[in-house]
């Protein structure tokens, strides 16, 4: 094995190992790559169905050319004969069986061409019906991916995850909520007592101010 063909191998296989890295990371990715390149295939097929499609007409054109030229040789040579020219016979028919083989050739190249023809067209429209089946794969592929990228969302806000407490996200706000209102409460309370105490303090100062200056 050459040197170049051992690069080339290696340089393939590293490749293709990126490519099925990619499809791990973003299949969806890789699944609208395949599509593009399926219908860039199928335009190309589309093409050639085209292609071969005039390569029929055009057999059948020469086809009915050399049949009108072989008839019209035909009626030459027996003018020809006719007249006594045997020479001038002679050249007509000669030209009459040269159309002849040239007619069973074209309609032999005819019959082969809308054979496979037919059977582009037969390839073609099932490229068409599996390229229509991969875009409704596609379509469900995205509806399932996103199901589950929303499901990964609500499950990752509403379940605890191994590093969390046995509370859900949402379980931890409500906690959260009730804390910081039972220190609201708790220092409105305090508060209040305070205000009670400073009021009966004060009260009992002026109690004391009283029966002095009596």
């Amino acid at each position: 094995m050459s040197l170049w063909t051992r690069m080339k191998e290696v340089v393939t296989a590293d490749f293709h190992a990126l490519l099925d890295e990619k499809e791990q990371k973003n299949p969806l990715a890789m699944l609208n790559h395949y599509l593009r390149g399926c219908e860039k295939e199928t335009e190309h097929v589309r093409t050639l169905v085209e292609r071969q499609a005039f390569l029929c007409e055009e057999f059948a054109r020469e086809e009915r050319q050399a049949q009108m030229a072989m008839q019209k040789r035909k009626e030459q040579a027996v003018l020809a004969q006719e007249a006594g020219e045997m020479p001038l016979y002679e050249l007509a028919q000669t030209e009459v069986t040269r159309y002849e083989a040239r007619i069973e050739r074209l309609h032999e190249a005819k019959r082969e061409a809308n054979q496979e023809l037919e059977t582009l067209q037969e390839k073609f429209e099932e490229m068409k019906h599996k390229l229509k089946d991969m875009h409704v794969r596609r379509m469900e592929f995205m509806g399932r991916e996103n199901v589950a990228r929303a499901r990964h969302g609500m499950n990752k806000l509403l379940q605890p995850s191994e590093r969390e407490a046995s509370y859900t996200r949402f379980d931890e706000m409500e906690h959260y909520l009730a804390r910081l209102e039972r220190e609201a409460t708790t220092k409105s309370y305090d508060h209040s007592l305070d205000e009670r105490f400073l009021a009966l303090e004060k009260k009992e100062f002026q109690q004391e101010k009283k029966n002095t200056l009596s």
